[in-house]
């Protein structure tokens, strides 16, 4: 048991009244107990608007007045996003909020009555009873300019998805009606590229048209790089193109559609970018992230996003938690199992930074020499995906260090060691 639990099960004393709630979309149920896990008043089911939350708030009053209670410890299951304005309003009220393990539900409704009957009213009692057991976590929830820049990453990456969806069916439509063009231009998403598609995209449009009136109407709005010699391939590519010749109206109207969505969805995601960078602005500790060579603008927002304000934390190893690196092992009497990373934090923020040393690996001048000695070391030597997440620990202290104390990236900082451990390995 660490000092932190310790701190929690401090927290919860005789005047302290633990209410478990399950979380559903539109009615909730809560139960209460007191530390010792004797229930308090009956269940109360309540809404999920104003009127509902009012009740809940008008319910814990009057049971804090009858026993004797001064403060409240309120634990829920986070199901979906259906929590957030239940949490809110209790933060609101100045009640801590705190969250339990759905698996640890699960795991744990039948000790008090040896069944697997599962319902609302008992799980809000199995969540009391985790609470008044310290199993639960303290969420951090952003706020003001982190929940701000967290709405505007999520919507990102939603904007992201479906640009590649569109970007996809895009190639299908190709793939059916006009398979040779790409191999007249490398990217359909280029200038050219794109006017050709707009304006006569079918193989037999093209040849009806001719090279001479296609170069026009790429010069009115192209001025370099396209001419009579890329015209008069895109004219013999149609000439013997395979593509589809039947349903070729609709044809013409699905691509419009992919167009226009396409053309949408890029400009939303540039205005986005734009207000994320102004968001970003407004918070002290983002330039001195962004001073790490080969991070840039997404990965710090998408960093600071998932962690919030780094002055909440006491040690990089609660962030390098939150991501799901922190390690576990399966061992058993004279049997030692594998030491695999957890996976049981941000998946987001996981996939971030694995994504980001990637690229450091290759590049940055520090990573490059710690993965080749971390590969290559003579005691136990980590494979070369160990050696990327030990890296993305490594990330993590960096930018922490980074931002909470505001420094500047110093390379040598980085590499202190580095020279020794590069002439162990030559010798």
């Amino acid at each position: 048991m660490n000092c932190k639990q310790n701190q929690r099960i401090l927290q919860i004393t005789e005047s302290t009244l633990i209410v478990g709630a399950d979380i559903a979309k539109h009615t909730h149920v809560a139960r209460a107990q007191d530390l010792r896990g004797i229930e308090l008043g009956k269940p109360v089911k309540f809404s999920n608007t104003s009127a509902g939350l009012q009740r809940l708030a008008s319910w814990m009053e009057s049971l804090m007045e009858s026993y004797k209670k001064h403060q409240v410890l309120f634990g829920i299951e986070p199901t979906g996003h259906y929590w957030m304005p239940l949490a809110q309003f209790l933060r609101r009220r100045g009640i801590k909020v705190v969250l339990v393990n759905p698996h640890h539900v699960k795991k744990s409704k039948e000790l008090d009555d040896n069944s697997p009957t599962k319902n609302d009213v008992k799980d809000a009692r199995v969540i009391a009873q985790l609470l008044k057991d310290d199993r639960y976590s303290e969420p951090q929830i952003p706020e003001g300019i982190y929940a701000e820049l967290r709405v505007g990453m999520n919507l990102r990456d939603r904007l992201n998805q479906d640009l590649l969806r569109t970007k996809g069916r895009i190639h299908n439509w190709l793939d059916r009606f006009f398979p040779e063009f790409l191999t007249v231009f490398k990217d359909w998403e280029g200038k050219a590229a794109l006017l050709t598609l707009q304006n006569f995209p079918f193989p037999a449009d093209i040849v009806t048209l001719g090279a001479d009136t296609i170069v026009q109407v790429w010069k009115q709005d192209i001025k370099r790089a396209v001419g009579l010699k890329r015209a008069n391939q895109l004219v013999e590519a149609a000439a013997q193109s395979i593509g589809l010749t039947y349903g070729t109206k609709m044809a013409h109207q699905e691509l419009e559609a992919l167009l226009e969505q396409y053309a949408l969805l890029t400009q939303r995601l540039e205005k986005l970018m734009d207000q994320i960078q102004d968001v970003l602005q407004q918070i002290p500790s983002a330039r001195f992230l962004m001073t790490f060579p080969g991070v840039g603008l997404v990965t710090v927002a998408g960093f600071l996003a998932e962690v919030g304000d780094l002055s909440k934390y006491e040690h990089p190893r609660q962030i390098q938690k939150l991501a799901g690196y922190n390690l576990k092992e399966n061992s058993s009497g004279m049997h030692k199992g594998r030491t695999q990373i957890t996976k049981r934090g941000r998946p987001r923020l996981r996939s971030l930074l694995f994504k980001c040393v990637m690229p450091l690996v290759a590049k940055n001048q520090e990573f490059k020499v710690l993965h080749q000695y971390f590969t290559t070391r003579p005691v136990n030597p980590l494979s070369k995906k160990q050696s990327i997440i030990a890296l993305c620990c490594k990330l993590i202290r960096i930018f922490f260090a980074l931002g909470r104390k505001q420094l500047q990236y110093e390379s040598n900082q980085v590499t202190k060691g580095l020279l020794s451990l590069s002439t162990q390995m030559i010798a």
